[in-house]
């Protein structure tokens, strides 16, 4: 069983691993145009623009999932702000080439101020976790059964690769004008 010592270690690690890809954000979209935000490199690749904002969704939805709190995205008005034509619920995953294509943001700072308010929720969920919340099993459903602490690590893989993607992008994009 974790000690409240450990328990404030790992909240302490996974608070650094998630602002170290908050902290690339900026750095992936800011002095973008619409057009560039929304460069697909390919007809199916997924644009700088949707990674970002599909990350973020990731990030927002699965840990209000683990706080019971609701997601930074409807609840601070981030929906209709982007005015997708997704539903609300919508996290990008699973979608089709067509549903990312249809991704339209033409403001860097939509997506910096929507991750910016998801990371805020998620550090100060990461602060409001015991040690025992931890080990508790989050969904059943798996073998083994996934814990807090198993999502939490599953999410942060999980935008750190698509933050790679998104620097990726972006750096063809930029060799390529």
């Amino acid at each position: 069983m974790p000690t409240d010592s450990s328990a404030a270690l790992t909240g302490s690690l996974l608070t650094d691993a998630f602002e170290r890809v908050h902290e690339l954000i900026p750095g992936i979209v800011t002095d973008l145009s619409t057009a560039e935000l929304l460069w697909r490199p390919d007809a199916d690749a997924n644009s700088i623009g949707w990674l970002v904002w599909h990350l973020t969704r990731v990030q927002d939805d699965h840990l209000a999932g683990l706080t019971g709190k609701d997601q930074v995205w409807t609840a601070d008005g981030w929906a209709s702000r982007f005015a997708l034509p997704y539903d609300d619920d919508t996290i990008g995953y699973g979608q089709s080439s067509a549903q990312v294509g249809a991704f339209a943001v033409d403001d860097p700072a939509l997506l910096t101020g929507y991750h910016a308010a998801t990371h805020q929720a998620t550090v100060a969920a990461l602060r409001e976790f015991s040690g025992d919340d931890y080990e508790r099993v989050v969904d059943a459903n798996w073998n083994p059964p996934v814990t807090l602490g198993a999502r939490v690590v599953s999410v942060l893989n999980d935008i750190s690769q698509h933050a790679g993607q998104a620097s990726y992008v972006r750096g063809l994009l930029e060799r390529r004008t």
